[in-house]
């Protein structure tokens, strides 16, 4: 596999935006509207980091990192998502590597640690680990994790940024 990770470009954008729709087509976990949400985090200007799989010099995949913020005021905090990866380019490496690219990057840009809500079998490989202290209202504890990178777990109920309303 021949695959680069780098940043979004402005190019990039339409193909992000089909590309977030058909990786979660069939996720019955799924709002079916990540691909708004990414655009709504671009367009507030709350994507940290995007980053994205090119294989072949085709986009193959892409993963969103944006601020949260904490009821107990820690700062530095993240949410890792949506990362999307093509349907038929799943389960060979792409989003392992766009996961391990992205959290170096939160790290380098100097972030305490980073949220997720998802499969804790699968977030579990990159370091996410449960907190019961750290929650994500109207959520089953055991899907929303968290990695630290190095600084103190915060208490506290954590909101993602408004931008994950976004249904258009």
């Amino acid at each position: 596999m021949n695959l680069t990770i780098r940043n979004e470009h402005r190019d990039d954008i339409d193909i992000i935006s089909q590309l977030t729709e058909a990786a979660f087509q069939t996720e019955e976990h799924s709002s079916h509207t990540e691909q708004f949400i990414v655009t709504a985090l671009r367009d507030a200007g709350q994507l940290s980091v995007s980053l994205v799989a090119e294989e072949s010099g085709k986009i193959a995949g892409h993963v969103a990192i944006s601020p949260v913020t904490i009821s107990s005021a820690a700062t530095g905090w993240y949410g890792l998502g949506p990362i999307s990866v093509w349907p038929e380019h799943q389960h060979q490496g792409i989003g392992s590597a766009l996961m391990k690219a992205a959290l170096a990057q939160l790290q380098n840009l100097g972030g305490a640690g980073c949220v997720v809500l998802g499969n804790p079998d699968y977030y579990g490989r990159f370091g996410f680990k449960n907190h019961p202290e750290l929650t994500l209202p109207g959520v089953p504890q055991e899907y929303f994790q968290v990695l630290s990178f190095g600084a103190d777990l915060p208490a506290g109920e954590v909101k993602y940024h408004d931008a994950f309303e976004a249904t258009e």
